[in-house]
C-alpha cells in the first residue's frame, strides 16, 4: 500500500510554498493543465464539473430575478470600444485585435470581447423604443480574451469563462437596486454553494471598473490571508446609454436616455474553493459544489459479492447524491484513499467482505478525516446528515479563519506591523484622498479592497494623513 507521504511529496507544502501548492493542486487533482497558447489552460472534466455546478446553480438565482439568457458576438468593431472614453482607457492594455481575416486585412479591427458593454449598449439602442418594453435583463454565459502579463490558472487567464448581466431600466433607482440585487445573489453563490463567507462594499473611486458610477463587490479570503475579487456588480448610469444613443419616450412622451448596469462572476471562483479550503493531501469541495459527493471504494473487490454488493448500495444512493465506486483494479485501496483527498470527494466509503458481512461500511469525512461505522440500513440518512455537516462545518472553518485574519489598525506603522504579521484584512479609516490610498498600497502592498456596506467607526482620523476620516475601508494584499 501506497504511503501517505509518498503520494503527495509532488505537492508543495502550503504553509512553505502557497503558490507552488496551489498550482500543484490544479495539475495534480486534475482540474486543468496548461495549453500551447501562453497564458491560457485547459480545463479538464474534473474542473469543468465543478463549474458546471457553479453556473447552474446561479443561472437559477438569476433566472428567479428575472434575468434572461441571450448570446452576443466575440468580435466587436474598434469603433464600439473607442466609443466610452474611461472604458476604453481602462481596457486598451489588456484588449487583443482581429487585423486579417480570409488572408487580408480588415477594414476596421475586431475586438476580442474583454467585456460586452459596448455591444450590448449598440444593440440595445436599435431595439429599446418605449418605457413599456423596459427593462432590459439580459446575460450571457460566454469566454472572454484579456491580455493579461502575469497569469495562474483559474485567478488569472487570458481567456476565461463567465457570465457577463447587462441590464438597462427606466429609471436611476431601479439600475441601482438591481445592482445590489445581483451582488446579493453572487454572496448566495459564494457562501450558500461554495462555503466561502464574503465581504461586500462598493469600491473607490480608484479601484471601481472602468466607465461605472458605482462598482459593488464580495471579496473572499485565501489560506494565505490574501484577497481575492469574487464578483463585481456595477451601476453606470447614463455613461454608456448617452455615447451610445440607448434612449426612449418616457411616461410624459419625452425622450429620455436609459440606466445601465452590469455584473460578472468567473472561473475565478474556481480558484477561490481551492484556495479557501484546500490542505496538504489535495483540495477540499464543499458537498453542493462537488461533482463526486460520496465514491465507493471496494475493499478486496476480487473476492465474491464484493463488486456487486458494491454496485447495488451505488444504485440506492444515485437518486439522491452525486456518487461513484472506484473498481480500478491497477491501484491499490491505498492509493485510491489517496486520490479520494487530492481530488477533494467530501465522503468516501469504504467496504470490505467484513464488513458486508456484518452489514455496515466505513465512512470517511474530508473536512475532519473522522472515520464512522455505518450500518448499511441507515447509510442513506446518515450521508445526508454528514454531508449537510461538511458544508457548514467548512464555512465554519473559513468563518473562524476571517476574523482571527481581521484586524483593526490607527496608524500606518501598526497598519504595516499587523499585515505583515498575520497577512489578512486590515480595518482603517480614510479621508478619502487617492494620495492616501495610493501611499497605503505603496508602503505596505494592500490596495483597498472596499468601503464595506456595515460601517464601523473606529478613530477619528485618517490612518495615513492623520486628517479628519471619511469612512472605514478594509484593505489587503490580492490575488
Amino acid at each position: 500500500m501506497a504511503k501517505k507521504e509518498e503520494f503527495v511529496k509532488e505537492i508543495a507544502n502550503i504553509d512553505e510554498d502557497f503558490a507552488k501548492w496551489y498550482t500543484d493542486i490544479v495539475i495534480k487533482s486534475e482540474l486543468a493543465d496548461y495549453a500551447d497558447t501562453k497564458g491560457c489552460i485547459a480545463i479538464k472534466p474534473y474542473g469543468y464539473a465543478i463549474w458546471e455546478n457553479i453556473q447552474s446553480y446561479a443561472d437559477k438565482l438569476f433566472k428567479e430575478s428575472g434575468v434572461k439568457n441571450v448570446y452576443f458576438p466575440l468580435l466587436i468593431p474598434e469603433s464600439l470600444l473607442q466609443k466610452e472614453k474611461d472604458h476604453v482607457e481602462g481596457f486598451a492594455p489588456e484588449v487583443a485585435f482581429v487585423t486579417e481575416a480570409g488572408g487580408e486585412k480588415l477594414d476596421e479591427k475586431l475586438c476580442i470581447r474583454p467585456t460586452s458593454e459596448t455591444i450590448f449598449s449598440t444593440l440595445y439602442s436599435k431595439w429599446l423604443k418605449s418605457w413599456r418594453d423596459l427593462p432590459f435583463v439580459y446575460n450571457q454565459w460566454c469566454n472572454v480574451l484579456r491580455w493579461e502579463k502575469e497569469t495562474r490558472p483559474f485567478l488569472r487567464s487570458r481567456e476565461f469563462l463567465w457570465q457577463e448581466g447587462h441590464t438597462i431600466h427606466e429609471t436611476a433607482e431601479e439600475a441601482i437596486d438591481r445592482t445590489k440585487q445581483m451582488l446579493e445573489i453572487y454572496a448566495k453563490v459564494v457562501e450558500e454553494l461554495l462555503a466561502i463567507p464574503v465581504l461586500k462594499g462598493r469600491k473607490t473611486e480608484k479601484e471601481k471598473f472602468a466607465g461605472a458610477e458605482e462598482t459593488y463587490t464580495i471579496e473572499t479570503l485565501t489560506r494565505d490571508g490574501r484577497a481575492l475579487q469574487s464578483g463585481t456588480s456595477h451601476y453606470f448610469g447614463q455613461n454608456f446609454t448617452k455615447p451610445f444613443e440607448v434612449k426612449f419616450q418616457n411616461r410624459e412622451g419625452k425622450e429620455e436616455y436609459a440606466y445601465q448596469t452590469s455584473w460578472g462572476i468567473s472561473t475565478r471562483l474556481m480558484g477561490a474553493v481551492i484556495m479557501a479550503h484546500g490542505d496538504n493531501r489535495g483540495l477540499k469541495l464543499p458537498p453542493k459544489v462537488a461533482p463526486i459527493q460520496v465514491r465507493i471504494i471496494p475493499i478486496a473487490m476480487h473476492k465474491e459479492g464484493v463488486l456487486e454488493k458494491v454496485e447495488e448500495i451505488k444504485k440506492t444512493l444515485e437518486n439522491k447524491f452525486r456518487v461513484e465506486v472506484d473498481a480500478r483494479d491497477q491501484v491499490s485501496p491505498g492509493f485510491k484513499f489517496n486520490d479520494c483527498e487530492l481530488k477533494g470527494i467530501p465522503v468516501r466509503i469504504e467496504m470490505g467482505p467484513r464488513d458486508i458481512e456484518n452489514g455496515e461500511c466505513i465512512l470517511v469525512r474530508r473536512d475532519t478525516l473522522e472515520k464512522i461505522t455505518v450500518n448499511l440500513q441507515e447509510l442513506d440518512k446518515k450521508l445526508e446528515e454528514v454531508l449537510e455537516d461538511i458544508q457548514k462545518n467548512m464555512y465554519k472553518m473559513c468563518e473562524k479563519r476571517l476574523e482571527e485574519k481581521t484586524q483593526v489598525a490607527t496608524s500606518l506603522e501598526e497598519f504595516e506591523k499587523k499585515i505583515n504579521e498575520n497577512q489578512g484584512y486590515i480595518k482603517a479609516m480614510w479621508c478619502g484622498n487617492r494620495e492616501c490610498e495610493d501611499k497605503i498600497k505603496e508602503l505596505t502592498g494592500a490596495p483597498s479592497r472596499c468601503i464595506p456596506f456595515e460601517q464601523e467607526h473606529i478613530a477619528d482620523t485618517c490612518v495615513c494623513c492623520g486628517k479628519e476620516a471619511k469612512c472605514l475601508v478594509i484593505w489587503g494584499r490580492q490575488y
